[in-house]
């Protein structure tokens, strides 16, 4: 994807949205987390480095009072999240893994980053956040992943 065409959005439950193309997103304020991930098929990853910017900093000036995100790929993957997950810190789109760009594979340009929560709720390609006031499954919750995905509850599947 052309970062020419790049564009995050976040809608609120009331349809007001806000947006950011890549040259919008890279002037916000950036931080670089290390944190650990952790796979729903059973692996995790220690002390990883990456870049972005905080949901903090993107969601500080939209008015809502939704409690539930749905978050938006390109190519049309979702998954859901409280939006309680998305703040205090918790949450990032990050465009740098490691010091280099992210590259396509792993998700750039730009994915999200939730790592409390298995590495699905990270959604790969990110392109927005709808905000909702009742939750709505994202893809992999529909066929049978957990609704919520922690990994130190081995969240992995429903009725986990």
């Amino acid at each position: 994807m052309s970062l020419d065409d790049w564009e995050f959005t976040v809608r609120t439950e009331t349809g007001v949205r806000y947006q950011w193309n890549w040259q919008e997103l890279m002037a916000l304020p950036s931080e670089t987390p290390t944190v650990d991930i952790h796979c729903v098929t059973k692996w995790s990853k220690f002390g990883t480095r990456w870049q972005g910017v905080s949901l903090d900093v993107l969601l500080a000036n939209v008015e809502s009072g939704a409690e539930y995100a749905l978050v938006r790929s390109y190519g049309d993957y979702t998954t859901n999240l409280p939006v309680e997950d998305l703040l205090d810190g918790k949450a990032w789109i990050v465009h740098r893994f490691d010091d280099e760009e992210l590259p396509a594979e792993h998700g750039g340009p730009a994915r999200l980053l939730v790592p409390h929560l298995y590495f699905w709720k990270s959604a790969k390609w990110v392109r927005g956040i709808q905000l909702l006031d009742e939750e709505e499954l994202g893809f992999w919750e529909t066929v049978g992943y957990h609704e919520y995905g922690d990994p130190w509850r081995e969240q992995r599947y429903r009725g986990d």
